[in-house]
């Protein structure tokens, strides 16, 4: 009987790992062996050019370029103000829609999280149009450049808080349900408001959900592109090297130089394993009080 369950566990959990391997494992193997080799020009450049071994060469250029440093100084920009802004309005929307006084709770809750649907390019791409002055009223009303330089990160923190806020609330909204009501209950009687209620039992009771939620963001910008991207195509103020991903990228198929690229990829993605790392800590081994 148990070499029967074993069999059936391996046949349910084989394809996901088949997946994971063509998926994940083996494009981050083929990274890494791009990522110690470069090409140079042989002889005096009338021979064309020869893949050579390369050691870690890759990672100190990336390492030492300004351009992909400056990337990630841009993403702790970014986090600074999207992160406070997002998961605090995703909660704030959370707790307004399991409070008592809500009324159309399913109508809101589909309402707060269409943004999410669409589609992260088409999403950009409309509100690049919508940044565009002489064919947007928002920028004649407002009197506001947003594809400025100076009001880029702006721009692209209010197209990521649109498109995710209703997702984390969604989130949030889940995990208040499982609040144990005749904690709430005991709250009343013993006097407690809405707001003090929200703040004091609700808000440490889903600590938990709201943290994971950080860090998974965190982790999502480091992954920063398609809005920054679209911002470039449409003005040159957000450069082609903003973020560590555009710096992948424009390594990779503007420059041809696929041995930096795989290099920065695979720095990029040691971050992210590292905070993942860090959300595996942080939200595993909480029990509920």
């Amino acid at each position: 009987m148990t070499r029967r369950r074993q069999a059936t566990a391996t046949l349910f959990v084989a394809p996901f790992l088949l997946l994971f391997l063509a998926i994940t494992i083996t494009p981050l193997a083929y990274a890494a062996w791009l990522s110690l080799f470069t090409e140079k020009a042989s002889g005096l450049g009338f021979g064309g050019a020869q893949t050579v071994f390369a050691g870690l060469d890759n990672y100190v250029r990336a390492l030492s370029d300004a351009a992909f440093r400056n990337g990630f100084a841009v993403i702790a920009a970014y986090c600074l103000l999207y992160i406070p802004l997002m998961i605090g309005g995703a909660l704030v929307l959370a707790l307004l829609l399991d409070s008592a006084l809500a009324r159309m709770k399913r109508f809101f809750q589909v309402a707060l999280f269409l943004p999410h649907a669409v589609p992260g390019l088409i999403a950009a791409i409309i509100w690049v149009y919508l940044y565009t002055p002489g064919l947007s009223p928002i920028v004649d009303l407002l009197q506001w450049d947003f594809l400025s330089a100076d009001h880029a990160l702006l721009s692209v923190v209010n197209i990521a808080t649109w498109q995710w806020i209703g997702y984390n609330m969604i989130i949030f909204y889940a995990a208040l349900q499982a609040v144990p009501r005749e904690v709430l209950e005991a709250a009343t009687v013993d006097g407690a408001g809405g707001i003090r209620t929200a703040w004091s039992i609700k808000v440490p009771l889903i600590r938990a959900a709201v943290v994971m939620a950080a860090l998974f963001t965190v982790i999502g910008a480091i992954q920063l592109f398609t809005e920054p991207k679209i911002m470039n195509r449409a003005a040159s103020t957000v450069g082609s090297s903003w973020t560590p991903n555009m710096y992948a990228f424009t390594a990779a198929f503007d420059r041809h130089d696929y041995g930096l690229a795989a290099a920065a990829s695979l720095l990029i993605a040691l971050l992210g394993a590292v905070l993942s790392f860090v959300v595996t800590r942080a939200t595993s081994g909480r029990k509920p009080r």
